[in-house]
Parts: C-alpha cells; structure tokens; sequence
C-alpha cells in the first residue's frame, strides 16, 4: 500500500493518521512542496490518479483512490480492526456527518483565513474567525461529557484535530469558552499516531520559520 500525501496537507495527515492507527503496512511518499509555490509541480502519479490534482491519493495493488474519507472507508473495509467507525448504527451516523461537517462546513472557514493572518481585522477575517468560533461553541456541545465526539474514538477525531489544527495555525484558535475541547485535543494529541504525524507537520512548519500553536510546538519536540 502506498500513500500519497504532503507535508502541510490537513486531508494527507488525516488519511496517514487512519492508516497508523489502524497498524497498516503502507509506505508514505511525501510530494515535492515549497512555500511559494505550493504544489507546483504536481506529481505525476497524483495527476494520473486524481482528477483534482490533490493528495491523498492511496494506491493498494491495482487499486488507486483518492480523498480522505474514502481512504477511511477503504482502510475500515479492508482492517476492521481496531473499528474507527462506532459499532451502533446511530452513533455511527453522527460520526461520520462530524467528519464530513469538520471537512465542509468548519474547514472553508479555515481556508479564507489563509493569507489573512496579518490583516486580523479585515472583514473577510473577522466573519471566518466568528464563523471557526461559533464552531467551536457547538462542538463544545458536542463532545460534552465524554472523551470522543461520538461516543468512541472514530474517523471524526481524526478530522476534527486536524482541521482544528490548522485553524489555531491561521487565528483561529479555541478558547477558554471550550475547555472540554481543549481537553479532547489533549488526548487526540496523547495518541502515538496523532502525535506522529502532527509532530512531523510541526517540524516541517518550524524548518520554514513559521510560528507553531503552543499544542503544536509540544509535539515537535518530541
């Protein structure tokens, strides 16, 4: 099995999080990436495979998939063991709409943060910032008294941590209104293959000379 994935890339981390805590024999091909010019130029077994031009991209023997929800549909399929889905049907059904909403409704607030980061109070930032907030505030809801979003430790972990991460890395922070978030992202990052692979995005990030979340900054140091 061979994933294709990229050092700052949120739906990579998440499909290579899957794959570690899934104890999958995979090998990792990070493509070519630089802070100009992003992703340019594409790999070329990316552009073949992906219409989208985008990592993930998993490739098992003759099988060839992308984005990263399919990729945790294929790895559940093909390794049920440990289960990242929960077992009861309702549970799992909030399970997997909390990952495809951290993808589709929290995360674009995220990206029209991108590139904002020095112009804090303009318009377009202060509507995405409340946006990731009122996010937050409903998640905080969410998780409640219990340790993972939905019930057990599940693919909607994984997604939310890490496009959780990237909005505090764009100003988009929780605060002290979501302690049992806070406590949530504790033990995400607490999991030998969170801390992995969110530890070599740390390093990454730090090696160009950006600034890290203080969560980030503990896990690449490890």
């Amino acid at each position: 099995m061979k994933l294709y994935s990229g050092p700052l890339s949120m739906f990579g981390a998440k499909a290579e999080i899957a794959a570690h805590e899934k104890s999958v024999d995979f090998e990792l091909v990070m493509v070519p990436f630089e802070m100009k010019t992003l992703y340019q130029p594409k790999h070329p077994e990316v552009l073949r495979i992906n219409p989208k031009r985008q990592v993930p991209v998993l490739v098992d023997g003759d099988l060839e998939i992308f984005d990263s929800t399919q990729i945790f549909e294929y790895l559940e399929t093909v390794k049920p063991e440990p289960a990242l889905w929960p077992a009861d049907a309702r549970a799992k059904a909030r399970a997997r709409l909390l990952e495809h909403k951290s993808d589709e409704v929290y995360f674009p607030h995220v990206i029209r943060l991108m590139g904002l980061q020095a112009t804090p109070d303009d318009p377009a930032a202060v509507e995405a910032r409340a946006g990731a907030t009122a996010y937050y505030d409903a998640m905080e809801q969410v998780i409640g008294e219990r340790d993972w979003l939905a019930d057990t430790y599940s693919y909607a972990d994984i997604a939310f941590y890490m496009a959780q991460l990237f909005g505090a890395r764009m100003t988009a922070p929780m605060t002290d209104a979501h302690p049992r978030l806070q406590q949530w992202r504790d033990r995400m990052s607490a999991r030998p293959a969170v801390a992995k692979v969110a530890g070599a995005m740390g390093r990454y990030l730090r090696s160009q000379g950006r600034p890290l979340p203080p969560f980030l900054e503990v896990l690449a140091n490890r």
